[in-house]
C-alpha cells in the first residue's frame, strides 16, 4: 500500500468510523501504555521501599524532578500533537511535519540543557525539592542518572504523542510498553541481585527510557507515520514555536504544578512526620497515579478523534465522542474507587511494612477513593480544549487540581488539621476542580449542538 493510500485510509477511519468503537480501539493501547508507565514508576517505589524509609523518600523527592522533565516533554509533544492532528484533519501534511520536527529537536536540545544545569546544581536542587538530610545522599544518587537521560526522556514523550495523535496508538503502546516491562524486570536485578541499591533503580529507568526512545523513533525513520520528521522541517519562525508552546501550555502547567505541589507536599509532610510522611505520600502518589493512568489513557484515545474531526468540522462526531468518553471514564473510575476504599490498608503493606506509613497512606487513599469518579470531568475538559486549540480554557483548567486549589490547601489544611490535612489535600482539591470544570463541560456540549465553536477551519474536500 502506497503512503498516499495509507494516509487516505487513516483519514477516513478517523472521520467516518463509528465514534465509540474508534475511541475504545485507540484507548486500549494508550491505556496500556499509561498503565505500564505507571506500573514501572510504582515498581521503582516498591523495590526501593524495601531498602528503607529514607531511600523511599528519596525516590519521592526525585519524582518531582522527573515530573518537571516530563512536563516540558509533554508540553512539546501535546502542543505539536494537537496542531498535527487538526492539520491532518484539514489535510495539511506540511504543517503536521513542521510541528513534529520542531517539537522533537527542541526536546533534545532543552533536555541536554537540563542535564548540564541539573548536574552542576544537583545538591541545591535536591534540597529545594524537599529532601530531608537523611534522604539527601540517596536522592542525589538517583537524580544523577535521571538527569543523564533527560534528552532521551523528553524525546520519548514527543514521539509517544506523535503516534497517538495520528491515531496509531499501537506504535506508542509497543514503544512505551516494552520499555516499561523491561524496567520492571531490571529493577530487582539492579537493586537486589547486583546490590546497586537506589542507583540500580535509576539505571534501570534510564535503560528502559533509551529502549522506548529507539522503539518509537525507528518506525518514524522508516516513514510509517504521516507527518515527516526532518531537520529541514525544523521551524525558524518564533511564532510557530510559540504556537506549539502555548497549545501545549496546559500540559506544562499541569505537570509543572504537579512537580511544585509535590515539593510543597514533601516539605509540609516531612515537617510534620519526617520520612514516614514522605514515604506514605510517595506511595499514595504512585497508587493513585496508576489509577489515573487509566483515565488518561481513555482520554488520550479520545483526543485524536476529537482533533481530526475538529479539523474536518464534524461537530456531530465530536459531541458523541465527548459524551461517550465522559460517561465511560466516570464508570471506570467508579470501578476502581470501590476496591481502593475497601482494600487500602491491605495495599500499603505491599510497599513497606511500617505502621506509621501504613496509617497515613491508608487514610489518604480512602479519602481519595470518594473523589475518583469526579476526576473525569476535569480531565475531559482539559483534554478537549487542548485538542481544539482553546488555550486559555485548557490552561486554566489544567491549573486547578495541582495549582490553584492544591497549593492553598497544602498550607491551610495541615495548619488546622496536622497530618490529617496532608491526607485530605488531594481529595479536597479534586472536589473543587470538579465543581469548577462542570460548567465548562456543559457549555462545550451546548456549543457543539449549536455549531458555535471557535477557530473553525474550512472543511477539506472529500477524499
Amino acid at each position: 500500500m502506497s503512503a498516499s493510500t495509507s494516509d487516505k485510509k487513516q483519514f477516513r477511519k478517523m472521520t467516518e468510523a463509528p465514534v465509540c468503537p474508534l475511541i475504545l480501539k485507540l484507548a486500549i493501547p494508550t491505556t496500556v501504555s499509561m498503565l505500564v508507565t505507571g506500573i514501572y514508576n510504582t515498581a521503582d517505589t516498591y523495590f526501593v521501599s524495601q531498602l528503607g524509609k529514607s531511600q523511599s523518600g528519596a525516590v519521592s523527592v526525585v519524582f518531582s524532578l522527573m515530573a518537571l522533565i516530563q512536563a516540558i516533554g509533554f508540553t512539546l509533544g501535546m502542543g505539536a500533537g494537537s496542531i498535527l492532528s487538526r492539520s491532518l484533519g484539514a489535510k495539511d501534511k506540511d504543517t503536521a511535519g513542521k510541528a513534529l520536527s520542531t517539537s522533537f529537536f527542541s526536546a533534545l536540545g532543552i533536555g541536554a540543557l537540563i542535564t548540564c544545569l541539573g548536574l552542576i546544581f544537583l545538591e541545591p536542587i535536591m534540597n529545594m525539592l524537599g529532601s530531608t538530610p537523611t534522604a539527601l545522599p540517596y536522592a542525589k544518587t538517583y537524580a544523577r542518572y535521571i538527569l543523564f537521560g533527560a534528552p532521551i526522556m523528553m524525546g520519548t514523550y514527543v514521539l509517544n504523542n506523535l503516534w497517538r495523535w495520528e491515531g496509531k496508538a499501537v506504535f506508542s503502546m509497543i514503544g512505551i510498553g516494552f520499555g516499561g516491562v523491561l524496567n520492571i524486570f531490571l529493577d530487582p536485578l539492579m537493586i537486589n541481585v547486583l546490590d546497586m541499591g537506589v542507583a540500580g533503580a535509576a539505571i534501570a529507568t534510564l535503560i528502559s527510557q533509551c529502549i522506548s526512545f529507539l522503539l518509537l523513533l525507528v518506525p518514524v525513520l522508516l516513514k510509517k507515520n504521516i507527518a515527516k520528521l526532518s531537520l529541514s522541517n525544523f521551524s525558524r519562525d518564533l511564532s510557530f514555536h510559540g504556537n506549539i508552546w502555548f497549545t501545549g501550555l496546559p500540559s506544562l502547567l499541569r505537570q509543572g504544578l504537579a512537580s511544585i505541589s509535590t515539593i510543597f507536599l514533601n516539605q509540609q509532610g516531612g515537617g510534620l512526620a519526617g520520612d514516614a510522611a514522605l514515604s506514605a505520600m510517595g506511595i499514595f502518589s504512585k497508587v493513585t497515579m496508576l489509577i489515573f493512568c487509566v483515565l488518561l489513557g481513555i482520554g488520550q484515545g479520545y483526543q485524536p478523534v476529537l482533533g481530526f474531526n475538529f479539523g474536518a468540522k464534524r461537530w456531530d462526531r465530536m459531541k458523541t465522542a465527548f459524551t461517550f468518553t465522559w460517561i465511560f471514564g466516570t464508570c471506570v473510575m467508579l470501578a476502581f474507587a470501590i476496591p481502593l476504599f475497601i482494600f487500602a490498608p491491605q495495599l500499603v503493606p505491599l510497599f513497606i511494612n511500617d505502621a506509621e506509613v501504613i496509617s497515613i497512606c491508608s487514610r489518604a487513599l480512602r479519602l481519595e477513593a470518594f473523589l475518583l469518579p469526579l476526576l473525569t470531568v476535569n480531565v475531559m475538559c482539559n483534554m478537549t480544549f487542548q485538542s481544539t486549540g482553546e488555550r486559555f480554557k485548557a490552561s486554566f483548567l489544567s491549573c486547578l487540581r495541582q495549582g490553584l486549589f492544591f497549593i492553598p490547601c497544602i498550607f491551610l489544611l495541615p495548619y488546622f488539621f496536622g497530618i490529617h490535612g496532608i491526607e485530605a489535600v488531594y481529595p479536597v482539591s479534586d472536589l473543587l476542580s470538579c465543581l469548577t470544570s462542570l460548567p465548562f463541560a456543559i457549555h462545550f456540549l451546548y456549543a457543539l449542538s449549536s455549531g458555535k465553536l471557535p477557530a473553525q477551519q474550512e472543511k477539506p474536500e472529500e477524499v
